[in-house]
């Protein structure tokens, strides 16, 4: 909108003012406190309003994480004398303990810059594009359960972040973007690089502000931080203007948070007739499951304790591997589209849902009406939104995942469950996994993406931590490289970015890199050529950094996953999805010339040493040059366009509909 006077101006300052109003909240359902009938199979009771002394106990644990987390030993190098606001605005970081950022400098936020030179804790990791840091800061957020920090300029700076805020806020990565944006009187000017960032990002963010006033900073940032770890985490944006990052200013860092309203709505510790409900259901079923998501992440020792007082058999989304050992005998890996059979074949056949951290979401559970139809289903989140959202839940509880488990054991403790309860159940799911295995064609010819995920998984012990891109070689490092630990899996899953994976891949890299008391763990990135091309850029980064990450580039020329639904369901019509050379397509004529791009060059031109694999009996030993090799490293891998990611639910379909076998030399 063009404004046609001063009038116009100040309106739309007014409206821009997000710093006094409430953090925006998803879309709500009730808070979904059931009782203990329930556990008879009665219908949900919603909820009721949140009592004085559950409110009371809620801003005490606000408080009590404020105070953890404060950063220690701090101390205001200024002395108690005026800075300016990008200095503020830096040791606002600096006390909420932030150690690195990812920032790209531009005209609007080079303040922020030159005062990042001048502290002394907080280091930059320079990406080459706005939407590698923001996927960096979110690798890094992922990695540590920390909040990422990524800083851009005005204008396209801001909107390069607009995917990554996305990608953020649908797999609640906790997040803190800042933005420069152009001087407050020039706001609504449609000024040199101007964007209203706030307008442009509101349904994207948890919650994002315009900083009008200096004063306000140091109480802004500290909100800012406490939105993005609590709750459900999720990406916040500040927009400082150029102007207040050059005013001078002694701060107020005693200022309190003014986010009343959304400490009031954090759930309760879940309450004992909930819990009785829970412990009631399980020792009424006798096929129970666990279906466990992102949301149990930092959860895991209490799972785990979980699963071994009860012996019940645990199926994981994308998001929530490595909560659970991936090797575990109960473990039944992911469920979903391209989830394995046994793992889908329980969810189908369960008389009880256990369902933690989890939103239920397409890809999951295909056809909603036929999912899960033998259950009884147990919701618990800590997001009142996706309680009843998609899935009607029989005992349905609004609570962090992590507390209410807690509470679990302990009661579990008083009255145990006998873990042979379900004895016959876990038989029944192991005779499903011996009658279709996990498997893969193990082709002489050529190598197999799935061989060459499992040749990584067994050089690197399954220790290292892994990135991924978006498409086939997501879904076949989900598969083929099981995870012992949570935070060792870095992907995109709700909004899947492609060009995920080596931006992502830094921001872990930078947590693990050995300095500064950090510990070292080296990161590999599985990626497809598709996906790795949307921000080769940053192996530049890596290389500057010295960042210790290695790239296996799952290479076949197309763009696999959408090649496979052109197999399955297109008739194998090719619509854009080759992206090697027209006139000769290496697949066919089998010389190395027709490769393209040339990956090796690509790399080596950045400084990055790089060697390419065609025959299988060379991929061990590559894998192993890049894992001896300190620094960067890429080992690109010539794999079929043929091959299929499987199992295989078409979008929309049921357990009925699995595909198990076939490949793109098969018409459909």
């Amino acid at each position: 909108m063009r404004l046609a006077g001063p009038q116009s101006a100040a309106s739309v300052l007014a409206r821009r003012r997000p710093t006094a109003t409430r953090p925006v909240a998803r879309p709500r359902t009730s808070r979904c406190v059931t009782r203990a009938k329930l556990a008879e199979g009665k219908e949900p009771v919603r909820d009721k309003k949140m009592d004085p002394a559950e409110l009371k106990q809620a801003r005490q644990s606000v408080q009590a994480t404020m105070d953890a987390e404060s950063a220690p030993g701090w101390v205001d190098r200024f002395n108690g004398e005026a800075r300016k606001g990008s200095d503020i605005l830096v040791q606002a970081l600096e006390r909420e303990g932030v150690d690195t950022v990812f920032a790209y400098p531009g005209g609007a936020s080079m303040e922020i810059h030159q005062a990042l030179t001048r502290s002394e804790t907080v280091s930059n990791i320079l990406c080459r594009h706005e939407q590698g840091e923001i996927f960096a800061a979110e690798g890094y957020a992922k990695v540590t359960g920390r909040v990422g920090v990524c800083i851009a300029t005005s204008g396209p700076g801001a909107t390069n972040l607009v995917t990554g805020l996305a990608d953020a806020m649908m797999d609640s990565v906790p997040l803190v973007a800042i933005t420069g944006q152009v001087p407050r009187k020039l706001i609504g000017t449609d000024g040199f690089q101007e964007t209203p960032i706030v307008e442009v990002t509101r349904a994207i963010t948890k919650h994002n502000y315009l900083v009008m006033d200096i004063n306000d900073l140091p109480r802004v940032i500290k909100e800012a931080f406490y939105l993005a770890r609590t709750g459900r985490p999720g990406p916040v944006l500040v927009d400082v203007p150029k102007d207040i990052q050059q005013q001078l200013a002694v701060p107020d860092w005693e200022t309190p948070m003014s986010i009343t309203g959304y400490m009031s709505r954090l759930p309760p510790p879940p309450e004992p007739a909930q819990l009785a409900a829970v412990i009631k259901a399980l020792k009424g079923a006798k096929k129970p499951v666990i279906y466990l998501g992102g949301g149990t992440l930092d959860a895991a020792p209490e799972l785990r304790e979980f699963v071994r007082r009860t012996g019940i058999p645990v199926a994981s989304t994308l998001m929530g591997l490595g909560t659970f050992p991936g090797n575990d005998p109960l473990a039944l890996q992911m469920l979903g589209m391209h989830g394995t059979v046994f793992a889908n074949y329980a969810v189908d056949q369960a008389d009880l849902l256990i369902a933690l951290g989890v939103r239920f979401d397409d890809r999951v559970t295909g056809k909603l009406e036929a999912f899960a139809t033998r259950s009884r289903i147990i919701h618990i989140d800590i997001d009142p939104a996706e309680i009843h959202k998609n899935k009607t839940a029989h005992i349905p509880i609004c609570s962090d995942v992590r507390t209410a488990l807690r509470a679990l054991n302990r009661l579990l403790e008083a009255e145990p469950i006998d873990p042979s309860l379900y004895a016959a159940w876990v038989a029944e799911l192991n005779a499903k996994r011996e009658q279709f295995p996990m498997r893969y064609p193990d082709r002489e010819d050529a190598i197999a993406p799935q061989h060459a995920v499992q040749a990584l998984y067994e050089e690197t012990n399954g220790e290292a931590i892994i990135t991924t891109g978006v498409g086939q070689h997501q879904m076949f490092a989900a598969q083929w490289y099981p995870f012992a630990e949570p935070r060792r899996w870095v992907t995109s899953g709700g909004l899947g970015s492609m060009g995920f994976g080596l931006p992502s891949a830094l921001g872990a890299a930078a947590a693990f890199d050995g300095k500064a008391g950090r510990p070292s763990r080296v990161v590999w990135d599985i990626d497809g050529d598709g996906s790795f091309l949307m921000n080769c850029q940053e192996l530049a980064t890596a290389f500057i950094e010295k960042l210790d990450i290695k790239v296996l580039l799952l290479n076949n020329q197309h763009l696999g996953m959408v090649v496979q639904w052109e197999d399955r369901f297109y008739k194998a019509n090719r619509a854009h999805t080759y992206l090697g050379k027209r006139e000769s397509e290496w697949h066919e004529t089998q010389d190395e010339a027709d490769i393209y791009p040339n990956f090796r060059l690509m790399a080596e031109s950045f400084g990055v040493p790089a060697e390419r694999v065609i025959r299988k009996d060379d991929l061990r030993a590559a894998i192993r040059r890049a894992n001896a090799t300190k620094g960067p490293y890429l080992v690109e891998v010539m794999v079929p366009h043929i091959e299929h990611v499987l199992p295989m639910i078409p979008g929309g379909g049921t357990f009925k509909d699995i595909i198990t076998d076939g490949d793109g030399s098969v018409e459909y």
